[in-house]
């Protein structure tokens, strides 16, 4: 059985998109007519290998991936297309009948504590740029890094931020040209209040993806910090305090399906040897790093401390387009032969 069309036939439909997943730190959701969907491929196994000559079973990654499909709510997402939730020039657009959004949220939170690992791994420490002071008690730790060598927290995480925005960027463009290859119209495109889109708008008609999110007079925005059982934030409450936040990313990093278990499958012709070779952290490592990041959630409330714990900035749309329409109002070569096909190609009946 071929993939089939996620876009419901029916001329002019106006909507949203979907996405090849693959994000270290992020996870798509997916808005369709009949309910929300999560595609969890977090820490998910290769969904086709390949063979020797470069080739992959196209049917057998599809159904790989549809079983890694998860609903979390049912009909439509409960989020107006109107302002001032929705910014007037996607009114027109977004969130309607016959479409499918796809929302791909990133975890900060995990983003940014895998990058004070990475950052203590060659040898530097945060230092708190915004209070002008070193992390209290990083002294302790001379014996593995030099504590005078650092990075200030607001670069740390505005660094993090860069990078986690790239990558949902460059997720929702090779979507974009997926859609262009399916021959379905579609857009990469923002101006959705990402905070309301999380479930953080304070109202309950508008509950969003229904993410947990938390208030402080500190904060000029709320936090969204994870939906329990399905997203979870690397911070608290999602997990007591930022040790046992750093013990659950070295889990994830070093434990049974992790990429540096030996066990993991992997396209190396010895992938244990491969996977086995990264240095575990050892307990000091994982105090030194929990020290940091517990500071960070104490002087700020939350962690990340100046950025989203959960963050989203980009959706990517799919819809049919009218052909008519282009044909009438735009001059030829204004759509693919793939627009042109598709219908035959993909809706013979």
């Amino acid at each position: 059985m071929r993939p089939t069309c996620p876009i419901t036939p029916v001329q002019r439909a106006e909507g949203c998109s979907r996405l090849p997943p693959g994000f270290t730190q992020a996870a798509p959701f997916l808005r369709m007519d009949d309910g929300v969907y999560m595609l969890d491929m977090q820490d998910a196994p290769a969904f086709s290998d390949r063979t020797p000559d470069g080739t992959m079973d196209l049917e057998g990654f599809v159904d790989n991936a549809r079983q890694r499909v998860r609903k979390i709510q049912d009909g439509r997402l409960r989020i107006p297309s109107e302002m001032p939730i929705t910014e007037a020039h996607n009114t027109w657009v977004f969130n309607k009948p016959a479409s499918l959004l796809v929302i791909p949220v990133g975890d900060l939170s995990q983003h940014v504590l895998l990058n004070i690992l990475y950052m203590l791994q060659n040898g530097l420490v945060l230092y708190d740029d915004i209070n002008d002071r070193a992390i209290p008690g990083i002294e302790n730790f001379k014996d593995i890094v030099d504590p005078e060598n650092i990075w200030p927290i607001t670069f740390v995480e505005q660094w993090s931020l860069s990078e986690l925005t790239v990558e949902l960027g460059s997720s929702c463009y090779a979507g974009v040209l997926m859609l262009q290859a399916m021959g379905l119209g579609g857009w990469m495109y923002n101006g959705v209040d990402p905070f309301a889109m999380l479930g953080a708008s304070g109202d309950k008609e508008i509950p969003g993806l229904g993410f947990r999110y938390d208030e402080d007079d500190r904060w000029p925005y709320p936090n969204p910090s994870g939906l329990e059982g399905v997203m979870e934030g690397f911070c608290p409450p999602h997990h007591a305090d930022m040790r046992a936040a750093v013990e659950a990313a070295c889990n994830r990093k070093f434990g049974p399906g992790g990429p540096f278990h030996p066990d993991t499958p992997g396209p190396w012709k010895d992938s244990r040897k491969v996977r086995s070779a990264a240095q575990v952290h050892d307990e000091k490592f994982r105090e030194c790093v929990a020290l940091q990041c517990q500071y960070v959630y104490d002087t700020f409330g939350k962690f990340p401390g100046t950025v989203p714990s959960m963050f989203l900035i980009m959706y990517l749309q799919a819809h049919h387009i009218d052909l008519e329409f282009y044909d009438e109002f735009y001059k030829p070569g204004a759509y693919l032969k793939t627009h042109a096909d598709h219908m035959d190609r993909w809706h013979p009946e």
